[in-house]
């Protein structure tokens, strides 16, 4: 049985955190030849290279990722072993490394993300950002799944999979107002401003498909592409119509301050759970989507 030196691991992490041998073995007071070998017997002992060299800088790969979480959370044993013995209380947690897309609704995440919200075991690190920007974190190991309202291509570079996890009709949504009549769709939004999301998003795509075949020229008010913001100008805007799924506005509209003018069941919003091929995947992030109900994995072509 491979012997697992403390040690070691101090090095190793070092070496992740500067990204460079000659940076740690600075900042360690080692010289470079000396803390490359302590490298080598880990990764040996490991029986995985644990770093590759690109662009002449020390990229973590997937089981130097592994390996850096476990070192961390070795050195938070020994910090919380530290505390027992002070104060007689100690736990260890595990991590999920979450990116969710800006387009995407925070009700959404807060659902998908819910059975290990309240786990006191369990610390989630949540980022959002562009797809593009979650992707590079997924490649680059920093990220154990990518939540996103579109698929992604699949191919023998990055193996994706995306995992649809829901789908849901889009509505548009405005202020209650006394007197207010029935929405007469599409016809009203030749009058009705609009707050839409913005060109990149799937949803609007199809929605101004929709306007261009009835002929109509739509007054846009807003385009957003941060959902959150979105559902605050829904709130604000008295005037105009918002384009969105429902789950977006959610306690709005249970509260009564949107209502649901008119629903649009041929355009659908998609959610999506994006993860790489990985020989170790996170077992939290396992569950998870296996706790999804009908849940399918689609790999685009395009």
């Amino acid at each position: 049985m491979a012997f697992l030196n403390y040690h070691h691991l101090r090095y190793f992490r070092a070496i992740a955190s500067e990204g460079s041998l000659t940076k740690a073995a600075q900042h360690l007071k080692l010289s470079q030849s000396a803390l490359s070998v302590q490298l080598r017997s880990l990764e040996e002992s490991l029986g995985q290279p644990l770093f590759e060299r690109k662009h002449k800088a020390l990229v973590l790969t997937e089981a130097g990722r592994i390996a850096l979480e476990y070192a961390e959370s070795i050195f938070r044993s020994g910090e919380e072993l530290a505390d027992l013995l002070r104060s007689g209380a100690a736990r260890s947690r595990a991590f999920l490394r979450v990116g969710a897309v800006a387009t995407l609704s925070r009700n959404f995440q807060l659902a998908f993300l819910k059975p290990l919200i309240a786990r006191a075991d369990v610390e989630l690190i949540i980022h959002s950002g562009t797809l593009r920007e979650m992707l590079a974190g997924l490649q680059s190991h920093t990220l154990d799944v990518v939540l996103s309202n579109m698929p992604v291509r699949r191919d023998t570079e990055t193996g994706w999979h995306s995992h649809l996890l829901d789908e849901q009709p889009v509505s548009l949504v405005g202020h209650k107002t006394r007197g207010m009549k029935p929405f007469r769709f599409p016809e009203d939004l030749r009058t009705h401003q609009l707050i839409l999301p913005s060109l990149e998003s799937s949803v609007r795509a199809a929605f101004d498909t929709l306007l261009d075949q009835a002929g109509i020229r739509p007054v846009i008010a807003a385009e957003i592409d941060d959902m959150a913001m979105l559902r605050l100008m829904a709130r604000e805007s008295k005037n105009a119509v918002a384009l969105v799924p429902p789950v977006v506005v959610r306690d709005e509209l249970a509260r009564g301050e949107l209502v649901e003018r008119h629903r649009l069941p041929q355009i659908k919003e998609s959610f999506y759970a994006i993860t790489p091929s990985r020989r170790f995947p996170n077992q939290l992030l396992r569950s998870l989507i296996a706790n999804v109900p009908a849940i399918k994995t689609r790999r685009p072509n395009k």
